[in-house]
């Protein structure tokens, strides 16, 4: 029995080479039963004229589903579907019409839905001026090298380390670099047994806050700060005080008596971009120690310090080890890594190892050691120098444009960054900004969801930089003032 060359055809909406796309259409036939253990295929020739691509794209498909045993060869006969190919296990649909018959009000103890953060359209490459936050430039990332190293940590030599459960334990050499490369660069030093690989900052973060608090005791962050992180706190059902950010960073003068942890940005404000002094930084660390707290510093982005060097990492001033800090690879690299870590005291590090071990084990292994020898091979300097030289391009040609417009600016950023941090007018909502532009092809991120009380942060808005081409800010930019003027003047 032959497979008539109709039933080929490509999917459109599969994001994969020729080749894969071929593998996936015949598996997918196999799997599915509707090519049966010994039907013949179309030849490599005939298959390659129907769909219109190349004969020796088909040819390697084939050679990939005859070592994966789809199909087997038969000479100069052909292909045919081989009779011990993979299939589906199969079970009996339920008979009837199933019913949710539980009550989830009363059955759910505890909730985790409702809370503020920002929202990431999914679909936000198909905008024309998609001032997002936070998301990669693929036509800046290492595409080629990314592979490599990847092929490389699945080769046979390290195939048994990246494959093995390790249990609580971190790649050695992706721990190894960080201590000998990576924090010296803030200043820091560290032993292993101080380094914990997490799955991102923001798992970092949660895992702090479990450690460190409970209902009992006061956890301090920024207003407007970092959403995820309020999340986190409150998920560890503390006390949160959120204290004012000015134009040096968190007002240490607000802080309340009996704060157990502060976490900040001192580096990098999240989301006004401004950065902590030296003498600020100081003081917060002789307070922490007359008062006897622990300190949480988060310094993600301190690669895109293209303006002016990075300010010396909260850690590195760090005399009592009062400072856990935290980084994160998934802002340089591209958002959906999910690779961070964090730097504490052998004891703190051990809790919180202990606690990563019971939800998530360890991050995977494959991507530890893809990213280790990324590192390692020097690609991920070279990759933050291209980032840096294209972001400092597109702020200047951002920053020009928004004082060509007379936007304003609320944030200050002497190092670098991403982003810029907005004011509207006093009678616009940024939120009624957002959606008014949105109709028009711009994206950008209303400045509500950084507040404890949202409505503190109705006028402002956050527009990035790292993930838009030069050539389209400008008209982005006319498109946000056109439409600032179109809701008038009050």
């Amino acid at each position: 029995m032959s497979i008539p060359i109709d039933t080929f055809f490509l999917d459109p909406k599969f994001e994969g080479t020729l080749q894969q796309k071929i593998q996936r259409m015949i598996s997918e036939g196999v799997l599915s039963g509707r090519f049966i253990p010994g039907a013949k295929l179309p030849s490599s020739r005939k298959l390659a004229t129907h769909l219109g691509i190349s004969r020796i794209t088909v040819t390697l498909a084939y050679s990939e589903l005859v070592s994966d045993d789809y199909l087997i060869a038969k000479g100069r006969s052909g292909y045919y579907v081989s009779p011990t190919a993979p299939q589906r296990t199969r079970f009996d649909a339920p008979k009837g019409v199933v019913t949710d018959a539980v009550d989830w009000n009363r059955a759910i103890g505890q909730r985790y839905t409702g809370q503020v953060l920002v929202e990431k359209p999914v679909d936000w490459r198909s905008y024309p001026y998609p001032f997002i936050y936070g998301q990669a430039d693929e036509k800046i990332f290492d595409h080629s090298n990314w592979r490599q190293c990847a092929l490389q940590a699945l080769g046979k030599r390290e195939f048994s380390t990246v494959t093995a459960d390790s249990y609580e334990r971190d790649d050695p050499e992706l721990v190894k670099y960080i201590a000998l490369n990576t924090l010296p660069r803030r200043g820091i030093q560290a032993k292993p047994e101080q380094i914990l690989i997490t799955v991102g900052g923001q798992n970092a973060l949660w895992l702090a806050a479990q450690v460190l608090l409970n209902q009992r005791r006061t956890a301090v962050m920024e207003n407007p700060g970092y959403p995820g992180l309020r999340v986190a706190l409150n998920l560890a059902r503390c006390n949160v005080v959120s204290v004012p950010v000015d134009h040096a960073g968190m007002r240490l003068d607000a802080l309340p008596d009996g704060t157990d942890v502060v976490f900040t940005t001192p580096s990098h404000h999240c989301p006004t971009s401004v950065t902590m002094p030296l003498e600020r930084r100081q003081k917060l660390l002789e307070m922490a120690s007359q008062k006897d707290f622990v300190i949480v510093e988060d310094d993600y982005e301190f690669e895109m310090s293209f303006l002016n060097p990075p300010a010396p990492a909260l850690k590195s001033l760090d005399e009592e080890g009062r400072v856990i800090y935290v980084g994160s690879f998934s802002k340089s690299l591209f958002p959906g890594l999910r690779l961070g870590y964090m730097v504490g005291s052998e004891t703190f590090i051990r809790e919180a190892r202990a606690l990563r071990m019971v939800v998530v084990r360890h991050p995977p292994g494959h991507l530890q050691r893809t990213v280790a020898n990324f590192l390692s091979l020097g690609h991920f300097d070279a990759l933050v120098a291209r980032m840096g030289q294209t972001y400092r391009r597109r702020r200047d040609v951002m920053q020009e444009a928004i004082d060509r417009r007379g936007l304003h600016v609320a944030g200050s950023d002497v190092s670098g960054g991403s982003s810029f941090w907005m004011k509207t007018p006093d009678h616009i909502d940024a939120r009624d900004l957002s959606l008014a532009v949105r109709q028009r092809g711009v994206l950008l991120e209303p400045g509500h969801f950084f507040f404890e009380n949202p409505e503190d942060g109705k006028h402002n808005f956050r527009i990035a930089y790292s993930s838009i081409d030069s050539a389209r800010i400008p008209p982005g930019i006319d498109i946000i003032a056109d439409t600032i003027e179109s809701f008038g003047a009050k």
